[in-house]
């Protein structure tokens, strides 16, 4: 079964004189190629997901053993997209009307809705959004290693704490890492818009503007303005390798957390579980834990478990939590870690210090 993601895909599977049984047909404009579709009898089997076709070729499909799967115009987002969201696109509207009026806004309301009144419909749309996101986070990563950023979404842009996450995100990017987070404000923003920046001094700057909006608190929409004046004057700067750098996976479980704008791409998830597991899964190159309450401590143990059962001759990544007394004193993790890590890989794997300057020396080491 070949997937066909974009017209040109399209045009060489008509073309190829084989059959177009058990093609999958992902969010596609079909109206400049009704005629030679129509023409065709060779369609069983066809998925056709989401996209645009008239009632005639959808007739003409489903009479021929295609499956079409509908699309629900009343959605704020595409179920059936084939590529990450762009910062832009998530927050179109915020600068004439309004957070609320986003497409984020309005889909963080879409789903909470659905679940109140138990709309079976939109949960299969949720579920797969989340399968073409799933798999389209896969394509737009590669095989490029990934580095996991973790901490707390209420790190203000005017601390030093942020600024020390930002330079800990430039660091690890430019050293050919792609770093990934949870896709939200605070620790989650700084690096991921320190791994953006194509140089240091791009990141004071950045650093500087962003300081005048310290918090999403109590407007989300100066907030995000800001951010995004910000990122398109980082996007201006070309870099030499033109790779991925940095890339965001946030959720809209959680509506308190708008996403951050400083991504290649954004990976977000109705499901709160798809998103940490893909997260954690995909961090090949190790996982730094900067501050953080509830929610990074869901993710600590979350990603403790894989490498506790671990096979005793793995070589494992590394797990490096910053922050002695948080993560000893204030919120007092370390002390578990340590005890399940005793005589097990994952002692070896789990490291607890002070800055981030000696985290990204354990994630660089290990790469």
């Amino acid at each position: 079964m070949d997937e066909i993601e974009t017209l040109r895909d399209l045009d060489a599977a008509l073309a190829s004189g084989t059959s177009l049984r058990g093609l999958r047909i992902q969010d596609l404009d079909l109206t400049g190629h009704e005629g030679q579709l129509l023409a065709r009898s060779d369609l069983e089997g066809i998925v056709v997901l989401g996209g645009r076709l008239s009632p005639e070729l959808g007739e003409h499909l489903r009479l021929h053993g295609a499956l079409v799967f509908p699309t629900d115009p009343h959605a704020p987002v595409n179920a059936y997209r084939a590529s990450l969201y762009q910062p832009h696109e998530l927050y179109a509207g915020l600068d004439s009307s309004g957070y609320e009026s986003t497409p984020d806004a309005r889909a963080y309301h879409w789903a909470k809705d659905a679940d109140l009144h138990h709309d079976a419909f939109v949960t299969l749309l949720r579920a797969i959004h989340d399968d073409s996101v799933t798999d389209a986070l896969g394509e737009f990563l590669g095989g490029s290693p990934v580095v996991g950023v973790m901490g707390g979404h209420a790190l203000k842009r005017d601390s030093e704490a942020y600024a020390g996450a930002a330079r800990l995100g430039h660091r690890l990017a430019s050293a050919g890492l792609v770093v990934a987070t949870g896709g939200g404000p605070g620790a989650m923003e700084a690096a991921n818009l320190g791994a953006l920046c194509p140089s240091p001094e791009a990141v004071t700057e950045a650093l500087g503007r962003l300081a005048r909006i310290p918090s999403f608190h109590p407007s989300i929409r100066d907030w995000a303005q800001i951010a995004l004046d910000t990122y398109d004057e980082i996007v201006r700067i070309p870099l030499s390798d033109n790779g991925v750098r940095s890339v965001g996976i946030p959720t809209w479980f959680y509506g308190h957390e708008p996403p951050n704008v400083f991504c290649n791409g954004i990976a977000k998830y109705f499901s709160n579980a798809l998103r940490e597991d893909g997260l954690l899964a995909r961090s090949t190159a190790g996982l730094v834990i900067l501050h953080g309450a509830a929610g990074t401590v869901q993710e600590i143990f979350q990603s403790i478990t894989p490498l506790y059962y671990a096979e005793e001759d793995r070589a494992l990544p590394p797990l490096v939590l910053v922050g002695v007394d948080h993560w000893s004193r204030d919120v007092p993790v370390w002390h578990a870690i340590e005890a399940l890590g005793r005589d097990r890989g994952l002692g070896r794997a789990v490291h607890l210090v002070d800055d981030v300057d000696e985290a990204a020396d354990i994630v660089l080491g290990h790469a």
